[in-house]
């Protein structure tokens, strides 16, 4: 029998010089109407990312975060690979797949008000590829370095084109000085490649490290981004939430304030869009890190 390999349309982990390309695929993947308007559209269309105020509740943060600490202090969990701890520190950094171990933090996952808008930018039935909660403490929450999320995924995990996003939602006030999500709006329309072969289980160094070895573009690149196209931050309240495009630069400073900036983090992928063998990685990463527990596309 003969197997066919499967296109890569955004070939990375390169070994040469790195030439970005403009991206063959859309953002907004259909016309079908849904919770977002079309000035909505129009705006995550052109920046690749959409800020939504007052997604939840003070009530609704208040048990979130509450929830949030359970988490980060259950004996068993910290134990296990769902959670990284900071570089520096003992402090838990993330909680990974919070859908299997939090029925309050599946049942807001998979609520309407969040997957009605997935459905609608996606055009399809969706699923959760990943989920975290993030820390972010006071006094010592690491950066984040400039990425491409696709970029990991379609390397590493097998995800064939960047027809997801992921939703950060706020479970404490986004300062300017906390550690706050930095984008660089419009970068999700082309895409770079980074240099370097994926090292055998890279997700171990990859998750922990301020700056990881692979993954991240040039700073040359970063700089010709950057001048280009600007770098905003998303601060906001708690309760506040953003959307971005899996493909949208992005990153975050340190947090040496006392205020932690903690979050939800949620990635949507299309059913049409699943999870094949690694483009660029030895073998796929962990189911925590990348479900492929995804249903069929309707026929």
């Amino acid at each position: 029998m003969t197997v066919t390999a499967r296109p890569d349309l955004y070939p990375t982990r390169i070994i040469g010089e790195p030439v970005p390309q403009q991206r063959p695929d859309p953002t907004v993947w259909g016309s079908a109407t849904g919770p977002l308007s079309e000035e909505q559209l129009a705006r995550y269309e052109s920046g690749g990312y959409l800020v939504l105020d007052e997604l939840l509740s003070g009530e609704e943060v208040a048990v979130y975060l509450e929830e949030l600490r359970r988490l980060g202090t259950d004996p068993a969990l910290r134990a296990s690979r769902r959670v990284i701890l900071e570089p520096d520190s003992d402090q838990v950094r993330s909680v990974f797949e919070v859908e299997k171990v939090s029925e309050l933090f599946a049942t807001l996952l998979r609520s309407p008000r969040l997957t009605d808008i997935a459905r609608q930018v996606l055009d399809s039935d969706v699923y959760i590829h990943q989920s975290r909660v993030n820390y972010k403490p006071g006094f010592g929450g690491a950066p984040f370095h400039w990425h491409s999320d696709f970029e990991t995924w379609h390397s590493e995990d097998g995800m064939p084109r960047p027809r997801a996003f992921s939703v950060s939602i706020a479970l404490t006030e986004n300062h300017p000085f906390n550690g706050p999500l930095m984008v660089m709006p419009g970068t999700h329309k082309s895409f770079i490649p980074t240099v370097g072969e994926t090292p055998e289980d890279y997700h171990e160094e990859s998750l922990r490290v301020a700056s990881p070895s692979v993954g991240s573009p040039d700073q040359r690149h970063l700089t010709r981004m950057a001048t280009e196209h600007g770098i905003e931050q998303i601060t906001g309240p708690a309760g506040s939430a953003v959307m971005f495009d899996s493909n949208l630069l992005h990153g975050s400073n340190g947090n040496l304030s006392p205020f932690a900036r903690s979050n939800i983090f949620i990635v949507y992928n299309s059913v049409e869009n699943t999870l094949g063998s690694p483009f660029s990685a030895p073998k796929p990463r962990p189911q925590h890190l990348s479900n492929r527990e995804f249903p069929t596309a309707s026929a």
